[in-house]
């Protein structure tokens, strides 16, 4: 067997990770049923298992996000079925590299023994290179396994697509989180966490086991002595970025007060505040910038006429200069002080956002995919879409949402101005998917 860079290394059932190696190493699975989180596929009723069962391998592509098990599965495969296992990486090899494994490749297949041929990041390798594989594989030279992140029907050619199976891991789940933590703490002992910043420290690592292990492997390292919780957890793995300089600080003071001015419908305290700063010399830019925030934080969809007032605005002062142009500051600035007000798009983003980092990398249901290729068809893609312009007052219904996640509602629109609106339509919608759930 070799390894990433061609070199002689022992089966990859017999290796031992030495002590000092990186805890994702050492912890590396040493059977397909070891590794978690892929039993769909490793399991007896899986693709791997029934090859394994039948002890004869076709080329396969796994695709799957990082930390997912990719390498290990290709390393044991070869092991399970008894074959010579090379591999290469596309981030680091080219054509010279190709040709050397498939020469050695060959000389294998004289002496009667097969090889798999594992290729991480098989995606980065151009369309002429990809080519290069067809021709050992059609001849069983080698049983390719290839390793990627993308998409294959974008990534790979449609000739080696049709030459191998399309195999897909699954994001690791808190579960198969939970299973890496409990081996490596049977390797280092009990992590320093309390349990929710256990289960913070599993939803940070977004479904990506190597960088979990990571992480626990800092935490050992550190030799903490008391249990953190999540704000410990956070301080610990995160270094906090100072906002400001200490020597502007009057700058930031005057740019709070103006803000907060605009949000209380003050325009007479907004219009000083504006003055203070611009008298001061403050960069007009600067402020119109400031101003376009505000139309977004503090009165978004109340008056969706802000936005553009600003945006206007600042068009305005580039096209006039000072002075001239530092009127049309003042409309904006006057316009978002009088405007009606509402945070609900802005509380709606960082639910979103908070949601989004919570729930990582969760797929949107099948059913909403597009499926340009036969390989997307196959995998479900687009079956059971309803277009909405066809449905009933234009309203089907569906759900939009990933499994794993309950519907929620971000976005809360307030009984003022425009968003009153907006709050009937989202009533209405409501009732109508009420109706025909």
């Amino acid at each position: 067997m070799t390894d990433l860079f061609g070199q002689d290394a022992p089966e990859a059932s017999r290796e031992t990770p030495r002590d000092d190696a990186p805890l994702a190493d050492r912890l590396r699975p040493r059977t397909l049923g070891e590794v978690v989180g892929q039993e769909h596929l490793t399991g007896a009723e899986g693709a791997i298992g029934r090859m394994v069962a039948a002890g004869k391998l076709a080329s396969i592509i796994l695709w799957g996000p990082p930390g997912t098990g990719k390498t290990s599965i290709a390393r044991l495969l070869a092991d399970a079925v008894g074959m010579r296992y090379a591999a290469i990486s596309a981030v680091f090899s080219g054509v010279a590299d190709l040709k050397q494994a498939f020469a050695e490749a060959e000389k294998f297949a004289r002496a009667g023994r097969k090889t798999l041929l594992f290729v991480d990041e098989i995606h980065r390798f151009n369309r002429a290179q990809q080519d290069g594989f067809l021709p050992f594989v059609e001849r069983g030279v080698v049983t390719l396994v290839g390793a990627t992140t993308e998409n294959p029907s974008f990534a790979l050619n449609a000739a080696l697509l049709s030459r191998a199976q399309v195999l897909v891991l699954n994001r690791l789940d808190a579960a198969a989180l939970e299973a890496l933590l409990e081996k490596a703490e049977g390797l280092e002992g009990p992590l320093p966490l309390a349990p929710e910043a256990r289960e913070a420290l599993i939803a940070q690592a977004d479904g990506d086991g190597r960088f979990l292990l990571g992480q626990a492997e800092t935490l050992y390292a550190a030799g903490l002595t008391e249990a953190l919780d999540p704000a410990g957890l956070g301080q610990f793995l995160q270094r906090r970025v100072a906002v400001y300089d200490k020597d502007r600080d009057g700058h930031y003071n005057l740019i709070s007060a103006l803000h907060k001015a605009v949000r209380g419908s003050d325009p007479q305290a907004a219009l000083y505040w504006l003055a203070r700063m611009l008298v001061a010399g403050e960069e007009p830019l600067f402020l119109a910038r400031r101003l376009v925030r505000m139309a977004v934080e503090d009165i978004g969809m109340a008056d969706p006429h802000a936005l553009p007032q600003c945006m206007a605005a600042m068009e305005a002062y580039r096209f006039l200069g000072s002075p001239e142009g530092e009127l049309a500051l003042v409309q904006a600035c006057l316009y978002l002080a009088t405007a009606p007000k509402s945070n609900a798009a802005y509380m709606a983003q960082k639910a979103a956002w908070q949601a989004a980092k919570d729930t990582g990398s969760l797929a949107p249901p099948a059913n909403i995919l597009n499926a340009p290729t036969k390989l997307m068809k196959n995998l479900g893609y687009g079956a059971g879409y309803t277009y909405d312009h066809d449905a009933d007052q234009g309203f089907s219904g569906d759900n939009y949402w990933p499994e794993g996640i309950e519907p929620a509602r971000f976005y809360t629109p307030v009984e003022r101005g425009f968003e009153r609106e907006v709050k009937k339509r989202l009533d209405y919608w409501d009732k109508l998917r009420g109706e025909r759930g």
